[in-house]
């Protein structure tokens, strides 16, 4: 099936497969975050560039002409940084938790966006393609104590202010302008891009513009802009939506089964994957099993791979053939996340008296759905019991494990990889892991609310609240803003975000901030605030 190549890639959680892109590393642990960072995973081919790769100088260039037209001046190619960053891009100056003993991914390209050169079909053709890679989303910047953003990142956190919609939208609208006059459009490819051989400049004049003016004007007269359904906005995904796209589907439920981008420490103890549990091992328990260490064998963790490699199909676009090939490269990763992957500590001052007090609070009040978690910093999650809270109990949005219907349950039982994992419509939400939660912010499964305060205290939830470039506010624990005469969240006056925000309303579809507010009545102010405090060591 014939797809866009500007269907950017929808990163789910957990999105790695692949080969190793380094081979310097030593051990498990060492090559699973090299995969993670750097592996192209069978993602960047010719067959892809139909799908959810992109030609990128023609992309990076035509971005970079939108973004002149819109600051009015002119720009260099040492701007693309900012281009990128707008998005929600980052190109780091130092990867804080990378080993040592591994050289780094280079990072004249966004972290998380995979290039490699594709040959053929007919032996002239040479494209610099490029995929978005699990660092898209699972690679979030570092906060100072002071809640500012750092330019260094950590790999495995939330990337809570990617773009991948306006992104998405950007890619289309900017092709769209440039291509009207290819000529012009040519010339400063090569100007920006001075390096690129003659094979790939008649690429680009031959093969390469012919096409994607093509892909263009078939879009354009499909009338479904770049997708037929959005990415979600800033820091969250809509993966069911795109798994329907690759295997031609219908999206069903309006499409909206947002969700926000998560941590991914303790994942090991997670005895089914994603907010739903959709997806779970082959005879195993799905729901309600207590893991604790024991429990993160290679086993287990070996049969949580052979699920990963599934996502591809819609975080890279390709085919479920390509993505169960990938399956002994993924485990390394999981064995890093499984093992050796812990969450970024928190940066800011922490009242250790206010923390005890919460301590207690969540031992008798949380961790019986969220877990128990021991010592260190970040503290070190010790069980974790699996917990589905259904529909009626919990009452968040439900778009996201509505988006799971039959048609899609019956695919994947006849599929191949209905041998490797059990598929189901679970009707609710795992209660999650609460590792690194001071990093995650926006709260619940869809990022409907900004802060841990504003989660507790249901009432002061705000239908509106910006997102996206922010800054952090170490008290309330979240998005730093206050309400506006509007009644919207807003950043704090004379802040600067360091991406483009945009606005989240409750009120639109698969956006509900509804849920989870029984579990806070009786809670005193103090009581809340020392909760807070606690939830910042995990």
């Amino acid at each position: 099936m014939t797809r866009s190549p500007l269907a950017v890639a929808l990163l789910l959680v957990l999105a790695v497969t692949g080969t190793m892109a380094a081979r310097s590393a030593t051990t498990d642990e060492e090559n699973g975050i090299v995969a993670f960072a750097s592996a192209d995973f069978d993602g960047v081919t010719r067959a892809t560039l139909e799908t959810n790769a992109l030609p990128y100088k023609v992309v990076a260039t035509a971005l970079l002409m939108r973004a002149e037209h819109q600051r009015n001046t002119p720009l260099t190619r040492a701007d693309l940084p900012s281009v990128f960053r707008e998005f929600g891009f980052t190109m780091p100056d130092h990867i804080a938790n990378w080993p040592t003993t591994v050289p780094p991914p280079h990072t004249d390209r966004p972290l998380g966006m995979i290039s490699r050169t594709v040959s053929g079909p007919i032996p002239f053709v040479r494209i610099d393609a490029a995929n978005l890679g699990c660092t898209t989303c699972h690679a979030g910047l570092l906060h100072d104590a002071n809640g500012r953003v750092t330019n260094d990142a950590w790999i495995g956190a939330p990337s809570t202010s990617i773009n991948l919609e306006a992104y998405t939208q950007a890619v289309f609208t900017s092709l769209c302008d440039a291509l009207r006059e290819q000529g012009a459009f040519r010339a400063r490819i090569a100007t920006l891009f001075p390096e690129m051989g003659r094979m790939e400049s008649i690429t680009l004049r031959l093969f390469l513009m012919p096409q994607v003016s093509k892909r263009i004007a078939a879009i354009q007269k499909s009338g479904q802009g770049a997708l037929p359904f959005s990415n979600g906005g800033a820091g969250r995904t809509n993966g069911v939506a795109s798994l329907k796209l690759m295997l031609g589907m219908a999206g069903g439920h309006a499409n909206v089964g947002f969700t926000s981008i998560p941590e991914l420490s303790g994942r090991g103890f997670r005895s089914s994957l994603l907010y739903d549990g959709i997806y779970a091992p082959i005879g195993a328990a799905r729901f309600d099993e207590t893991f604790d260490r024991a429990h993160v064998t290679p086993s287990h963790l070996d049969s949580l791979a052979d699920i990963v490699a599934f996502f591809t199909v819609s975080t890279m676009g390709v085919q479920p053939d390509v993505g169960e090939r990938a399956i002994p490269a993924m485990r390394p990763v999981l064995r890093w996340i499984g093992n050796a992957y812990r969450s970024p500590p928190f940066p800011g001052t922490i009242d250790s008296a206010r923390m005890r007090a919460g301590e207690v609070l969540f031992n008798a009040r949380c961790a019986n759905c969220h877990g128990t978690y021991g010592d260190g910093a970040p503290r070190a999650l010790l069980t974790f019991p699996n917990s589905l809270i259904e529909q009626g109990v919990m009452r968040t949005d439900s778009s996201r494990w509505a988006m799971v219907d039959s048609a899609l349950l019956a695919y994947l039982g006849r599929s191949a990889y209905a041998r490797r994992m059990a598929s189901a419509r679970s009707g609710g939400y795992v209660a999650p892991i609460l590792s690194g939660i001071w990093s995650s912010a926006p709260y619940l499964h869809n990022g409907s609310v900004p802060t841990l305060w504003q989660l507790m205290s249901p009432m002061e939830r705000p239908l509106k609240f910006e997102v996206g470039g922010h800054a952090l506010d170490y008290t309330a624990m979240g998005i730093a803003g206050q309400m506006s005469n509007d009644s919207t969240y807003r950043y704090p006056a004379g802040y600067t975000p360091w991406a483009t925000p945009e606005l989240y309303d409750t009120r639109a579809p698969g956006l509900s901030n509804a849920g989870h507010e029984p579990e806070f009545r009786g809670l005193s102010a103090a009581q809340k605030w020392a909760l807070i405090e606690y939830m910042k060591t995990l």
